[in-house]
């Protein structure tokens, strides 16, 4: 297998810290400066792959960086970002291995502004007939 995240372990230049079960490392490419990357070191894609322990320490390390942005100034905000789409190909931004992105964010910062821009028509009010789809499916 060919995965840029599992031969991270061969090229430490990027990782913040190391644990048992995942890195905390700088993305690259980068969204903004700061912008942070939590990854399993065990090759999985979906966050249901992960066992217990590895779920544990992987939003442990997230609550760890997330609040360092915050304490040590890097931004007044985060975001926190995670996707599973095995539809689309692997490119330079999209890996099939699981990761979480903690992106800084502060008003009016780069993304704000182009989602501002860009999200007039995304978002839809919930319909009564879909609310009750949905509750009813997802219990």
């Amino acid at each position: 297998m060919d995965c840029r995240f599992c031969g991270l372990k061969d090229d430490r230049t990027r990782i913040i810290s190391e644990h048992k079960y995942c890195y905390a490392i700088l993305s690259n490419p980068r969204l903004m400066k700061g912008h942070i990357l939590i990854i399993p070191k065990r090759h999985v894609e979906k966050l249901s792959e992960l066992n217990a322990k590895e779920r544990l320490e992987l939003f442990e390390v997230l609550q760890k960086y997330s609040q360092k942005i915050l304490d040590l100034k890097i931004s007044k905000g985060y975001s926190i970002h995670m996707n599973y789409m095995p539809m689309l190909p692997e490119s330079k931004t999209k890996v099939d291995h699981l990761h979480i992105h903690i992106w800084p964010r502060d008003k009016d910062d780069e993304i704000y502004m182009k989602m501002l821009k860009n999200q007039q028509g995304l978002f839809k009010d919930l319909a009564e007939k879909e609310l009750k789809r949905f509750k009813n499916i997802l219990k």
